[in-house]
């Protein structure tokens, strides 16, 4: 009989890596006709302004900006394809699964088959994207507040993981990117590559790594698509507490809150604090400080970008 599931190769030791350590396994989704670059051209047409950024990557080292969020400046899906090929930029669609409901149903499928897998696993909030990207593009050291994996389609890209802990990571640069929402300002040093597990990633394969792990990404000479599934468990959800909970403690009332417990009556304290404030204007005002659209697409040259 045909096997029709989207993940292959698994191996028993798979289970007993899962957030322990990083993995990688096969999958069949860029055989899929909803991943051609003339697929993802029609997607890219009609998605809706406040679920995509457009992102334009300086050099980390030499640049004050070197991450910075513009517009599609009204491109067709292909041209805004060809700007990208020929660019520095990164696009990324959020929310696939709402606007696109045969993908999410395509991750359903995957979250059903790794339920199966791992045992004991029970995730939800589950959310795909798709992430388009620049030949020889970087993504920058940078970490993340769910769990994630990442499906290469289109492409090939090196990607590099570090220990989930200091002093690759620290709490506060995780409570940083909770407040603020930008993954990609903390702290990197070039040693830290000595202590890497780095994967050349093919079309093809699936990439999971442990929660809240350091990461950054170098694409080779060529247009980079992938899929990205982002979910919570119930240790992540509250390490998503208590890591907003400690940002608000110290960005809001100036101080430096040294337990980052996951149980016990000092995390339920944390955990209302976090309820009470997690929506208010005080936080959406420092998520929008870092979110200014800075530029536009430039029709007339693929790649460019003009200032706005």
């Amino acid at each position: 009989m045909h096997d029709e599931r989207l993940l292959c190769g698994w191996e028993s030791k798979h289970a007993a890596l899962w957030n322990q350590a990083p993995i990688c396994i096969g999958h069949r989704l860029h055989e899929l006709p909803e991943f051609t670059l003339d697929a993802l051209a029609r997607l890219i047409e009609s998605y809706p302004r406040e679920n995509y950024s457009i992102i334009h990557m300086g050099n980390r080292e030499t640049d004050r900006r070197f991450w910075r969020e513009g517009d599609l400046g009204g491109l067709n899906g292909q041209d805004v394809i060809s700007a990208i090929a020929n660019g520095r930029l990164w696009l990324n669609l959020r929310n696939v699964g709402e606007v696109a409901p045969e993908i999410g149903r395509m991750a359903e499928t995957i979250f059903s088959e790794l339920h199966k897998l791992v045992p004991g696993l029970a995730t939800w909030n589950h959310r795909c994207g798709i992430l388009v990207s620049s030949p020889n593009a970087q993504v920058y050291y940078h970490a993340d507040l769910p769990a994630h994996a990442l499906f290469q389609l289109i492409g090939r890209k090196r990607v590099y993981f570090y220990p989930p802990h200091e002093p690759f990571i620290r709490a506060e640069d995780l409570e940083h990117i909770a407040i603020y929402g930008l993954e990609v300002d903390i702290p990197y040093s070039r040693w830290y590559d000595e202590y890497a597990c780095v994967f050349d990633f093919d079309p093809g394969q699936m990439l999971y790594w442990p929660h809240t792990a350091p990461h950054r990404i170098d694409n080779y000479d060529c247009l980079n698509v992938s899929l990205t599934l982002d979910f919570v468990t119930e240790a992540v959800r509250r390490k998503q507490m208590v890591t907003l909970a400690n940002g608000i403690l110290r960005y809001r009332f100036g101080l430096n809150p040294e337990s980052d417990a996951t149980t016990g009556p000092l995390f339920w304290s944390k955990a209302l604090l976090q309820k009470m404030l997690r929506n208010s204007d005080w936080i959406k005002a420092k998520k929008a400080s870092h979110r200014r659209i800075e530029f536009r697409l430039d029709k007339s040259t693929p790649g460019a970008i003009l200032e706005m």
